[in-house]
C-alpha cells in the first residue's frame, strides 16, 4: 500500500485524511429516538426500505455526497487559501509528535544544526539541540547584529490526552518539560546572509571536536569563528567567554560583493570552504596548520549571482553551484581552467537553492524563484562546453505546489526519497518521492485539488527562510523565519 496523501495542517477543524469524513454530533453515543414514522409504517421492513430518516436511499445518499463535497471545499491549505477576517491558524496537535517555537530579539536568515555527543538515532524526550545562527537586525541598528550559539533543551513530546503510557514517570517528564533557549553571543557588524558549521575531530577522542563556523555577511566579508568554548560553556555553568574567544580566527575579504553561497567540504577535516558571491565568482579557502588561505583564482562561468553551493557527498574534488542565471553547474576543483565541467539550464528564473542527496549521490534537488522545486538524476547530465549550457534533461520529479519562491531545500539525511522544502508562502513542506497511489487511494484524494500525493505535510511558519533536518534525531526538522525558530517532528515521517 502507498503512503497516505498529504496531511494539511492549520485547519480550523481536524484535517481530513484519505477516505475519512468528519463525525457528526452524537456519533458513538447512546441516544433514544422517538419513532416519528410509527403511524406511517406498519412494519420494520417498511422502515428499512424507506431509510432511517424516512427518505428513499437515493435521495439520502445524494445529500450525503453534497455534504462531503462541501467539507472538502473547506479544507484550508496554508500558502494557497486566505484567512478570513478574525480568523487565525492553529496547528493540529494530532499531526505532530513534537512542536515548539522559540523567539529571538532579531530574526535570522540562516542557521545550522551542530552535531553533538548525545548520541545518534535519538527518540527519547525531552530533546536537546545545539545550533548556530546569525541575525538580521534593522539597518539603523546594524551594530546590534550577532552570531548566536544556541542550546535548545526541554523539547518535549506533544501531549496525548487519549494515549496511555506504560511508564508514568517518563510521561510526567515529557509533559512537564519546558522548552529553554540558551544563547552565547558573538558580536558582528553586519547581517548574516548564510552560516555553516564544521567540526574538526580531535586526536584525543575523549575531547569534543573543534567547531568552526563560516559566516557570509552583508558587507561581503567571510568570518571564521571557533565556537568550541561557547558550546562547552553550556555544559559548564559559570564559564566566562572572554572577548578574544569571540573574535574571528580569520576574516576573508576576497569577495567584491556580498553573497549567499557557502559550504564546507566533508572530506577535509581541517577545513576546506567554498564561497560564492553576487558577481558570479566562487572562491576556495583551505586551512592548513591553523592558517586560512584563499586561492586568488576564482571559479567563473555563471553570468549572474551564485545563490547556493554544495560539495559532492562522494567525490572529494567535485561541487555544484546554483545561480540566478537559471543554471546549475558542476565543477572539479582540479581544473586549471576554473570553468564548469557540466552546465544545465534548470529554470527560467533564479535557482535559489540546491541539495545533494547524502544517500544517492546521483540525485540533486533544486528550488527556484517561481516556486517550482525539482529532483534531477545527474547521470543524465552530460559534459558541456565551458560557456554553453547542455540541453536540459527532464527532471525525475518536479512540483509547482508552492506559489512563491523556494527559500530552502534539503534531503532527509537517511531516507533517499524524503525532502524538506521551505517557501515564501509561509510554509515548510515535507515530501516523499516514493509515494504512488493505487486506484482506490486516488479516488479518496481526488477531491483535494492541486495537492500532489507525494506531499506528506504542510507546516505553517511565518516568513520561513531556511530549514534543516537534525542528523541525530530522526524526523526532526528545524526552521528559521520572521517569527523566530520552529522545531517539529511529525507523526507521518
Amino acid at each position: 500500500m502507498a503512503k497516505r496523501s498529504a496531511e494539511i495542517v492549520g485547519n480550523e477543524a481536524e484535517p481530513l485524511k484519505g477516505g475519512e469524513r468528519p463525525l457528526k454530533a452524537g456519533d458513538g453515543e447512546e441516544m433514544e429516538f422517538e419513532d416519528e414514522f410509527e403511524d406511517e409504517y406498519e412494519s420494520e421492513e417498511d422502515i428499512l426500505e424507506a431509510g432511517v430518516d424516512g427518505r428513499p436511499d437515493e435521495e439520502r445518499e445524494a445529500e450525503e455526497r453534497r455534504d462531503a463535497m462541501d467539507v472538502d471545499q473547506q479544507t484550508f491549505i496554508p500558502g494557497r487559501n486566505q484567512l478570513g477576517k478574525g480568523e487565525a491558524l492553529s496547528p493540529d496537535s494530532s499531526a505532530y509528535e513534537m512542536l515548539h517555537t522559540l523567539s529571538t530579539t532579531w530574526p535570522c536568515l540562516s542557521f545550522d544544526i551542530i552535531k553533538d555527543s548525545l548520541g545518534d538515532d535519538r527518540k527519547t524526550y525531552p530533546a536537546t539541540i545545539y545550533a548556530v545562527a546569525g541575525t538580521q537586525a534593522e539597518s539603523r541598528k546594524a551594530k546590534d547584529n550577532e552570531l548566536m550559539v544556541m542550546k535548545l533543551s526541554g523539547l518535549s513530546r506533544m501531549d496525548r490526552d487519549n494515549e496511555e503510557d506504560s511508564d508514568e514517570d517518563d510521561d510526567d517528564d515529557d509533559e512537564n518539560a519546558e522548552p529553554i533557549l540558551e544563547t552565547k553571543s558573538i558580536p558582528v557588524l553586519s547581517t548574516t546572509n548564510r552560516i555553516r558549521a564544521h567540526a574538526v575531530p580531535q586526536t584525543d577522542v575523549s575531547k569534543p571536536p573543534t567547531t568552526f563556523t563560516a559566516t557570509m555577511t552583508e558587507n561581503a566579508e567571510v568570518l571564521i569563528h571557533n565556537i568550541t568554548p561557547h558550546l562547552s560553556s553550556f555544559d559548564h555553568p559559570g564559564t566566562i567567554i572572554n572577548q578574544q574567544q569571540s573574535k574571528p580566527v580569520s576574516t576573508l575579504r576576497m569577495h567584491r560583493t556580498e553573497g549567499y553561497a557557502l559550504d564546507w567540504s566533508p572530506f577535509f577535516p581541517q577545513g576546506k570552504l567554498l564561497t560564492g558571491d553576487n558577481d558570479g565568482s566562487i572562491f576556495l579557502t583551505t586551512c592548513e596548520g591553523g592558517k586560512w588561505t584563499t586561492d586568488n583564482r576564482p571559479f567563473t562561468g555563471h553570468t549572474s549571482s551564485v545563490e547556493d553551493i554544495q560539495w559532492s557527498p562522494t567525490e572529494r574534488n567535485v561541487f555544484a553551484s546554483a545561480s540566478s542565471d537559471g543554471t546549475v553547474k558542476v565543477w572539479d576543483t582540479r581544473s586549471k581552467s576554473r570553468k564548469p565541467q557540466v552546465s544545465v539550464k534548470v529554470s527560467d528564473t533564479d535557482v535559489n537553492v540546491i541539495s545533494w542527496s547524502q544517500r544517492n549521490a546521483f540525485l540533486l534537488a533544486t528550488g527556484a524563484d517561481d516556486g517550482i522545486w525539482s529532483c534531477w538524476d545527474l547521470r543524465q547530465w552530460k559534459p558541456s562546453s565551458p560557456d554553453a549550457a547542455a540541453p536540459t534533461p527532464k527532471p525525475v520529479a518536479s512540483f509547482n505546489f508552492h506559489k512563491e519562491q523556494i527559500t530552502s531545500i534539503e534531503w532527509h539525511p537517511t531516507d533517499d526519497s524524503i525532502v524538506a522544502v521551505a517557501a515564501g508562502d509561509n510554509t515548510l513542506t515535507l515530501w516523499d518521492l516514493a509515494v504512488e497511489l493505487d486506484d482506490e487511494e486516488s479516488q479518496d484524494t481526488a477531491d483535494v485539488k492541486d495537492v500532489p500525493p507525494q506531499l506528506l505535510f504542510v507546516h505553517y511558519m511565518e516568513m520561513v527562510k531556511e530549514c534543516h533536518w537534525h542528523p541525530q534525531i530522526p524526523g526532526c526538522v528545524m526552521g528559521t523565519g520572521g517569527g523566530g525558530f520552529g522545531v517539529f517532528k511529525t507523526i507521518s515521517v
